[in-house]
């Protein structure tokens, strides 16, 4: 492959990245699980709106949480550790 073709690649992902939603990202450890909330147009809205997603978790008596945001296409919206969903 030419370089001028690979820095081309390098750009179209850079371009398909910047067009990707923004997506708060929040983990916990007790159940074990990944949320996903969103999308969201931008950072700053992303974390403006993510305290309201932790109060209903910590409601829900979800221990171990951790927020990231960041700009991804989740599949799916929630991700749990089947074992321990059957364990319960």
């Amino acid at each position: 492959m030419k370089l001028i073709d690979q820095i081309k690649q390098v750009f179209a992902g850079f371009r398909v990245a910047q067009e990707t939603d923004w997506w708060v990202e929040i983990i916990t450890t007790k159940p074990h699980c990944t949320y996903y909330f969103g999308p969201f147009s931008s950072h700053d809205e992303a974390k403006a709106a993510y305290p309201g997603y932790v109060e209903d978790l910590d409601g829900e008596g979800a221990q171990g949480i951790a927020i990231v945001i960041k700009r991804c296409q989740p599949t799916e919206l929630t991700i749990c550790d089947e074992e321990e969903i059957q364990d319960n």
